[in-house]
């Protein structure tokens, strides 16, 4: 199946001063088909979310490409870059930040709409269907932000993402400030509005368990890089990278027949800032060798669609 997206090589460099660069993001590479979700996990400060706003062309990159249905999408501008908006869209970690106070619920869900040149009947009929799809009652939609609960107005953010009917949403930490009970019903409805929409998902998340559960392949990122990328059953049973192990050996998950399996990683996360020419792990790997001060490993497919950039994928888990 043709990928609906294709990141190749992206990597974004900000000027933090004269002669440091903050390398953010460097070389991601991934694909996302229709109706797919990619879970992007790693720690703050990895580069999750500055995938995310490069993709969406929010920001641009510094190099790589990025295709949506194989056209290259990274050098447009202005009325041609406009024009892709409704096929990508956003739904932001803080629900009540992201939704203008002064706009009733139903104007919120209907302005990208206005943005595309729909007329005002047909703004008002796709915001209704949108947001009684996402369960809002009906009763709240002349309400403002202020009067929805937290978990409603990630509903509104959502609806609001949803009604122009896009071909992928980047979900940034979307449950992460909702309680547990919340913070499911909305992984359900967001795995509802896939099966019925057939939509693609960028779910970006340092909630493993949230990520274990919506997504269908997980790709894991460390100071930038990525550094593991499997289907999700695959990569939550046997990880490739020592990054990714450690990482899922501090989760507690809900699985009494999950052994516990500690893997610990020392020492500090290196500062991107000017980053050195090895792999980013090396001065806190249990399993580095000299080989791996050479420079970042290469991702390579250790089976099928389980991809590591580890140069020595086949010891983790010796340790």
């Amino acid at each position: 199946m043709t990928a609906l997206l294709e990141v190749k090589n992206l990597t974004k460099i900000f000027s933090v001063g004269p002669g440091a660069d903050l390398v953010a993001v460097r070389d991601a590479s991934f694909t996302l088909r229709r109706g797919e979700t990619l879970g992007l996990v790693g720690e703050s400060g990895s580069g999750k979310t500055t995938v995310g706003r490069c993709v969406l062309r929010l920001i641009n990159p510094s190099h790589g490409r990025i295709l949506l249905d194989g056209m290259d999408i990274t050098e447009l501008h202005g009325d041609r870059l406009r024009a892709l908006r409704a096929r990508m869209q956003l739904v932001f970690q803080d629900p009540f930040a992201s939704l203008n106070p002064r706009f009733t619920i139903q104007q919120i869900v209907a302005e990208p709409l206005a943005l595309h040149g729909f007329d005002r009947a047909e703004r008002r009929n796709r915001a209704a269907e949108i947001l009684n799809q996402v369960n809002l009652d009906e009763r709240k939609f002349g309400y403002y932000p202020l009067d929805l609960t937290a978990s409603e107005q990630q509903r509104v953010g959502i609806a609001r993402a949803l009604v122009t009917r896009p071909d992928f949403v980047v979900l940034d930490e979307p449950t992460s400030m909702l309680d547990p009970s919340a913070r499911a019903e909305l992984l359900s409805l967001l795995q509802k509005m896939q099966r019925e929409l057939g939509i693609a998902y960028i779910f970006i998340s340092h909630d493993l368990t949230s990520v274990a559960r919506i997504s269908h392949r997980i790709a894991i990122m460390y100071l930038g890089h990525i550094v593991e990328q499997a289907p999700t059953a695959t990569i939550m049973a046997r990880q490739r990278h020592p990054y990714s192990r450690a990482l899922l050996s501090a989760v507690l998950f809900a699985d009494p027949t999950r052994p516990p399996a500690p893997y610990v990683i020392e020492g500090e996360i290196p500062t991107a800032i000017n980053p050195r020419e090895e792999c980013p792990l090396y001065g806190r790997c249990p399993i580095r060798e000299e080989a791996c001060r050479a420079g970042m490993p290469s991702m390579v497919e250790i089976q099928v669609n389980h991809f590591s950039a580890c140069r020595r994928w086949d010891h983790v888990g010796a340790v």
